[in-house]
């Protein structure tokens, strides 16, 4: 006699389940802004407890295809330590691991290829001081120099010291990457950050750019903690889950 298999949810703790359901909804979110790169590109989430596990996505899905059941469970080796039939992107587990092992309050980790991102990765000086938008990410950004496809783990010291203590990383010639304490602190990060892109790459086609003042530039980062503090998960996250509730709510299977 064959053996029913448990859905995912009974066999997971509520806590796992519920940063299931929020990294499903990020990997929602992600499509629906249009940050998604077809299959590639990654958003993991630690599990809660004492055990170094992160949640990825299945190697394969769209990102609005991905509910809280498809997610992969693996250890900082990229060693399966649930059953599933999906593979995982060895580049993705090296990116996400690395941060993970490193940052405890690194929960949510967010990489992007968007175009915007990308463009200003390859430029010389980065994100440059010329909107509002700027001003959060500038607070708290490092730079990581490009050393190819993320495959070798000899990277993962130098990614990690690039990012430091910071809440965002342009991956120069790759991409954008946020931390947060949750999904809703990395979302709002990478929104930030992706505005302050997209803002850059259109103003750089429209002429001479007026930079912001250095004064305003030093006292920025208490201003970015008190202007953001608080707002992912009490305003801000809550309403998108609204939103995907209303279009699709499969990301909670």
């Amino acid at each position: 006699m064959t053996t029913a298999i448990k859905p995912v949810r009974e066999q997971v703790s509520e806590a796992e389940w519920q940063a299931r359901v929020d990294l499903a909804a990020l990997y929602r979110l992600c499509a629906l802004y249009k940050w998604d790169d077809l299959i590639f590109t990654h958003i993991s989430m630690r599990v809660p407890g004492p055990e170094h596990h992160f949640l990825i996505n299945p190697y394969g899905f769209l990102f609005e295809e991905i509910t809280a059941s498809s997610l992969v469970k693996i250890d900082l080796q990229g060693n399966k330590v649930m059953d599933s039939a999906h593979p995982i992107n060895p580049a993705g587990f090296t990116i996400h691991s690395a941060v993970h092992e490193a940052r405890e309050d690194a929960m949510c980790v967010f990489h992007t290829h968007t175009l915007a991102g990308v463009a200003v990765s390859a430029q010389k000086n980065g994100l440059l001081p010329i909107s509002q938008f700027s001003l959060f990410p500038l607070s708290s950004l490092g730079y990581h120099n490009y050393e190819g496809v993320a495959l070798n783990e000899d990277e993962k010291p130098r990614l990690v010291a690039d990012l430091g203590k910071n809440r965002a990383l342009i991956l120069r010639n790759h991409g954008l990457l946020t931390v947060g304490r949750n999904a809703a602190d990395a979302f709002l990060a990478m929104y930030i950050l992706e505005a302050a892109c997209r803002t850059q790459v259109m103003a750089q086609a429209g002429g001479e750019l007026t930079m912001i003042a250095e004064p305003i530039l030093r006292g920025i980062q208490a201003q970015a903690e008190q202007v953001t503090k608080g707002l992912g998960g009490n305003l801000v996250w809550p309403a998108l889950l609204r939103k995907l509730d209303r279009t699709d709510p499969s990301y909670k299977e």
